[in-house]
């Protein structure tokens, strides 16, 4: 048997059948899909070369930001080459013979189990969570019992067995996640072939205004800023770090000068990557 080439793989968290795992499907069909168990694990993977990319969920629309992303990004190592938004179409999930009469709880993980508030309230049956959604579903298929469910992906049940009790349990129709795809080398794109997203961290200085000041030069130079987020990254609670995504690429005269005005007002920036903006993004304003 040949030796896998590292590649020609691309790493996730989960196990198979998650939503990362369909994620790398969609976008990279051709390259193996390998499970991890943490994000950490993920990020490692390619920063170790026992993988070429990673694909790494950021925030979702109904669930919000994915929890320790925005502390790991910054760490890693690596540079954000693409964005990808992934439907989510989650399903009850029951083993074969269950009906929906039969279920008293539902695992999944916590981002899914929020997603899906209506129908654990409408069918009076527990939610309890779990590391991850398919995960969820792989444990359901092994214990065998009628009474408990899962929330996960089709592929998930397709994967392990499990028959759909209910199609598109979500509370809202459009859940969609969206992912940064890893790499370890930078790769920005030439901004003369379509428009660009650039993401990067900085924190500002200890000074009245800073923050209004930093960002300053993105509106008087016409750059859309998508996301802008703080988080805390000692225990003083006196240093916050944001994240943020603009709409531009640095090459770009406008955005070289709102990024020099924030390099000014701000302690450090680090750039995480600039890459294509996804397709995703015309279609959902236009």
């Amino acid at each position: 048997m040949s030796e896998i080439d590292p590649e020609n793989r691309i790493a996730f968290q989960g196990v198979p059948g998650a939503y990362g795992h369909l994620s790398c499907s969609t976008v990279y069909p051709e390259m193996e899909a390998v499970a991890c168990d943490t994000f950490t694990d993920a990020l490692s993977a390619v920063r170790e070369e026992r993988a070429k990319l990673a694909m790494i969920p950021i925030e979702n629309s109904l669930g919000g930001r994915v929890a320790d992303i925005h502390h790991l990004l910054p760490d890693s190592g690596l540079y954000i080459i693409g964005e990808h938004f992934q439907p989510v179409q989650h399903q009850l999930l029951g083993v074969p013979g269950a009906t929906l009469a039969d279920i008293k709880a539902v695992h999944s993980h916590e981002q899914a189990l929020a997603q899906c508030r209506g129908l654990t309230r409408d069918l009076g049956i527990e939610p309890i969570t779990h590391a991850d959604t398919a995960g969820s579903a792989k444990m359901i298929a092994e214990l065998g019992d009628k009474s408990q469910a899962s929330i996960a992906s089709r592929l998930a049940g397709e994967i392990y067995g499990l028959d759909v009790l209910r199609d598109r349990v979500e509370d809202r129709i459009g859940n969609t996640t969206r992912f940064v795809i890893m790499s370890r080398q930078r790769q920005d794109p030439d901004p003369k072939n379509g428009n660009c997203m650039a993401s990067f961290v900085f924190q500002v200085r200890s000074q009245p205004a800073a923050l209004y000041k930093a960002l300053g030069g993105f509106a008087t130079n016409g750059i859309n800023v998508t996301k802008l987020e703080s988080y805390i990254t000692d225990a003083s609670f006196e240093a916050a770090q944001f994240y943020i995504d603009i709409e531009g690429h640095p090459e770009e005269a406008r955005v070289s000068r709102a990024i020099e005005e924030l390099q000014f007002y701000s302690a450090k920036l680090k750039m995480l990557g600039v890459y294509p903006m996804n397709r995703y993004r015309g279609e959902y304003t236009s």
